[in-house]
């Protein structure tokens, strides 16, 4: 993997002078930003020689402690595991008070060990080389919704959507509305702006549909840019949105009467010289799509865990909400989980709508990239798309506790193989240490637990 050159920190810190904090951060298994606070001097060291960090920053639970099942706390001292900076990432922070810029580093293929295979990063990049190996290049775009709340508690303690620009306090669903944006325009103006300097392209807002809820979409691009840029997208709404006296919230289901906060993610493929293999005047696609549909479908179950990795997360799949119910797909239909838009023959893809907000972009990624190749190596037929109300058409459902997401992914034979063995000791232990403390505090059904990175 190319890490950044220190040509990139020597002409940042020359064309930030006043920079004096640097934020270092890594993704953890469960999409927690990890890191320092470096100060300026030492950022040169970091891309000359990389960073030593715990191995234990990779081995924890939602709650931010140490899960020993993981191998990566006792048996192996909590040893250090360097990592290095990625290219693009070393980016200014418009909203913090002192000065900052933030740098996204990943563990080293070799020098990360014992705690590389636990990057969800390079779990990603393994999966694209395999896709590649075979001249397919997966071409990816995210769409994220999110709640903006306000920063306190309404009279009985529980979140309440942000006050609007008047003052008001939204009540109404108002999906698409225009007002509504208007209302918040002093947030998105920064947020645009900052997605400007980042580089991250931020494209349309729509009012979702729940009152203070939102959706913005990402552009797509290269399968592992546009991944990175939705991971420090997220980052950057919530720092604008505690800028402004707000909580941008990326949890699945936050409010048991209202939508649920999914990701859909965009996906194709495409040749050695950028030509879209999914194109097609048949508004199904090709019959490389159609074995694209079919592989994901095949392994949806067994990787619904990265997709779906919290408790709450399943309190999302209900019934005529458009967040999907079953493993099914279909040509411009907002009822099923795979869905291919309409559009221009020439832009067909898949969009893939089972993830939750609180999904980690890489694990799903990762996961969805791999059901894609699974499905072309074995030349699987998805069957007919469904055609109408799928909700009512599912003859079966996709799993509604968690705890039966972790059983299939435990027991994946495909799993095993799409994502190997030490990324899966890891994350499972996680999971499975999240699971005994969500089950000693509540008790499976109770949707309040909050086990999110929201």
């Amino acid at each position: 993997m190319p890490f950044a050159p220190l040509q990139d920190a020597e002409d940042f810190l020359a064309r930030h002078p006043d920079i004096e904090l640097i934020e270092l951060f890594i993704l953890d298994v469960n999409g927690v930003p990890r890191g320092k606070l470096l100060h300026r001097e030492e950022l040169l060291a970091l891309y000359q020689s990389g960073r030593p960090l715990p191995s234990t920053m990779l081995g924890l639970s939602i709650q931010g402690e140490d899960v020993e099942d993981t191998g990566l706390v006792w048996e192996v001292g909590d040893i250090d595991c360097r990592a290095y900076p990625l290219a693009g990432s070393l980016v200014r922070l418009p909203w913090r008070q002192i000065p900052t810029a933030a740098v996204q580093v990943s563990m080293h293929p070799t020098e990360g060990m014992p705690a590389t295979p636990a990057d969800p990063r390079q779990l990603l990049v393994r999966v694209i080389e395999q896709l590649e190996a075979d001249g397919y290049h997966p071409v990816m775009a995210c769409e994220l919704e999110f709640y903006l709340l306000d920063q306190k508690r309404d009279a009985h303690g529980r979140p309440q959507p942000a006050l609007d620009a008047d003052g008001g306090r939204p009540r109404q669903t108002q999906v698409y509305g225009l007002r509504e944006l208007e209302q918040i325009e002093p947030f998105l103006k920064d947020l645009y702006a900052a997605c400007k300097a980042q580089g991250i392209p931020a494209r349309t807002a729509i009012s979702e549909y729940a009152p203070g809820q939102v959706e913005i979409t990402l552009e797509h691009g290269p399968a592992l840019a546009a991944m990175d840029q939705a991971v420090r997208y997220k980052r950057l709404v919530k720092g604008v949105a505690h800028a402004h006296g707000m909580q941008a919230c990326f949890m699945a289901k936050p409010f048991d009467h209202l939508a649920g906060t999914g990701m859909h993610m965009h996906v194709s493929l495409a040749d050695g010289q950028g030509d879209n293999l999914f194109a097609s005047p048949e508004p199904a696609g090709t019959p490389l799509l159609r074995q694209a549909v079919g592989g994901m479908l095949a392994s949806l179950l067994d990787s619904l865990l990265l997709f779906c990795p919290n408790a709450n997360s399943y309190r999302r799949f209900q019934a005529n909400s458009y967040a999907p119910l079953a493993p099914t797909w279909g040509v411009d239909n907002r009822t099923v989980s795979l869905r291919v838009p309409g559009g221009p023959s020439a832009t067909r893809h898949i969009e893939h709508r089972i993830c939750g907000a609180d999904a980690n972009p890489y694990l799903a990624a990762a996961a969805m990239l791999a059901g894609i190749h699974r499905g072309i190596r074995e030349g699987l037929d998805p069957g007919a798309p469904v055609e109408g109300n799928g909700y009512a058409q599912a003859t079966e459902h996709l799993p509604t506790q968690w705890s039966a997401a972790i059983h299939a992914l435990e027991h994946s034979e495909w799993a095993r193989e799409a994502f190997g063995e030490a990324f899966l000791k890891v994350y499972l232990a996680i999971k499975h240490a999240e699971h005994r403390q969500f089950m000693g505090e509540v008790g499976e059904q109770d949707w309040r637990w909050y086990l999110s990175n929201a």
